[in-house]
């Protein structure tokens, strides 16, 4: 197959295409329940602002214009990610052709992505952010190489644009083009590019660009690190020292759980090739290297010196990207044979891309069998139907427990704004009267909550005058999707109206 493709110019673009178009059609066939990540696009994409929380609003921007067109819908979700993934793998695919000349090998670096969990994996089943991210640093990849071989001065601003979407999707981007600069350094052909005049457009061109997010970002430095650093640092209680083994710990399970898939796929496609080939170099081998040392240098001073002990694989997804094309080029420098390589990591490519969609369509179904419920188990649809229709009046506003469902209650209620406690600023005006009352739904990893959180009763109390009064809390007993006979999901709401004579 890999030959085959390599024959022909676009063929692996084209296989590419149709398998995202399948993961679209199959995620539409699954259940209308949406994951973590699904339910917060769906949230967010109420509205269009410079920032939202934690993560970067770039991925956010993309999934409210894709809902203006689409609505909010699990086709607006899933159509973007694997649109995104798609462009990824094209951009990869192209850097790759620049660094490797045996088109074989590129394609296998091409095709090599989708041994990386994170990408083959992680990102189908539920990740948005990252996605963004991996866009921005294949892109960077694409025209950082793009302008060592001609440095003209659009392929400098297009290196601009890449490192600002990059920001603009994770925080940690910034470390990549960072190290990127610092690895020309020892290149004497490669540095005058560092050096070129042309740097400095590039560096207007990402800081114009970034510069919006960047005001609110220092406005609301807590909002957009606080919960970052939490994750960082979770488990890091027990002394400095134990932190620091629990940080590399993690490190190095996160560096395993990122590297490990794809060399074990180049070890079974080219066996002692591959050993052999760890001592061969080249100009890029070089550069990739030297940005994949760099990158550890940081992480281990992350752990060291910022109080890092829960590092996750999904945060490497920037800095080792580049695995796959380093990989194709080390074979390629080694100027060996490779008898069978592609016919083997083709077979490996296709049993990645048959397992993938198949394990993600039937993940609902077994795990229904199971009673090991998944997200996508949750009766999100059913529920909000039943609740919807326990009004007598339709709410002006849902004000929801968490993003997921409010995410979920914008999919099967779009024309219902939904709330939820700590984003004021991104909420609007709401009517609210004696036939405009405020829903309030809430759960608790589906078993029966009768108590409101802190945070919703203060909403409520600050939003519909409810200090001082108690709540009619009822409950919505759901049976789950594809579950067991008698197994049902537990959504708490209340309908708020204003006090009399209020």
């Amino acid at each position: 197959m890999i030959d085959w493709l390599a024959r022909r110019r676009y063929a692996v673009y084209l296989l590419l295409a149709a398998y995202f178009t399948v993961n679209v059609i199959l995620r539409l066939a699954g259940p209308a329940s949406l994951e973590l990540d699904e339910g917060q696009q769906l949230f967010f994409a109420q509205w269009l602002a410079v920032g939202y929380d934690s993560q970067p609003p770039f991925y956010n921007w993309l999934q409210y214009w894709v809902v203006q067109l689409f609505g909010d819908t699990v086709l607006a979700v899933s159509l973007l990610k694997n649109l995104m993934l798609f462009l990824s793998y094209l951009l990869f695919g192209l850097a790759a052709n620049l660094v490797i000349r045996d088109k074989v090998l590129a394609v296998i670096a091409t095709l090599g992505l989708i041994t990386v969990p994170q990408v083959g994996y992680e990102a189908q089943r539920d990740l948005t952010h990252t996605v963004g991210v991996l866009f921005a640093a294949c892109m960077f990849a694409y025209f950082f190489v793009r302008t060592l071989l001609r440095p003209t001065a659009l392929n400098y601003a297009l290196t601009g644009v890449a490192i600002a979407l990059g920001v603009l999707s994770k925080y940690n981007f910034v470390v990549l083009p960072v190290i990127a600069a610092l690895a020309l350094l020892p290149d004497r052909q490669w540095r005058a590019r560092l050096y070129d005049v042309r740097v400095l457009l590039m560096i207007a061109v990402s800081a114009a660009i970034v510069a919006p997010h960047a005001l609110w970002f220092l406005d609301h430095v807590d909002e957009a690190t606080g919960r970052t650093v939490l994750k960082l640092t979770v488990g890091a209680d027990g002394g400095r020292l134990d932190q620091i083994g629990k940080g590399f710990l993690s490190l190095a399970g996160a560096i395993a759980a990122f590297a490990l898939p794809t060399l074990l796929a180049f070890l079974v496609a080219f066996g002692s090739a591959l050993l052999r080939s760890w001592k061969a170099q080249s100009q890029w081998t070089r550069l990739i290297g030297c940005m994949f040392a760099m990158s550890f240098v940081v992480l281990a001073s992350l752990v060291v010196f910022g109080g890092a002990s829960n590092v996750k694989d999904r945060w490497l997804v920037p800095l080792l990207v580049l695995l796959p094309i380093y990989l194709g080029a080390k074979l390629e420098a080694s100027g060996e044979t490779f008898a069978g390589a592609s016919r083997r990591f083709g077979a490996i490519v296709v049993a990645i891309m048959v397992l993938v969609p198949l394990v993600l369509l039937t993940r609902p179904f077994v795990m229904g069998a199971m009673g090991a419920y998944g997200k996508q188990n949750v009766p999100y649809g059913p529920a909000v139907a039943e609740i919807l229709a326990a009004g007598k009046d339709g709410p002006s506003v849902i004000l929801a427990a968490d993003q997921q469902l409010a995410g979920n209650f914008r999919l099967h209620a779009p024309h219902i704004p939904v709330v939820i406690p700590g984003y004021g600023p991104l909420s609007k005006p709401f009517a609210f009267d004696a036939t405009h009352p405020v829903l309030a739904v809430w759960r608790r990893n589906g078993k029966a909550m009768p108590k409101l959180s802190a945070g919703m009763r203060a909403w409520l109390d600050g939003n519909a005058g409810l200090a001082g009064r108690e709540l009619d809390v009822r409950d919505a007993a759901l049976p789950y999707h594809y579950g067991r006979a008698g197994d049902v999901y537990h959504f708490s709401h209340a309908w708020v109206y204003p006090p009399p004579g209020g």
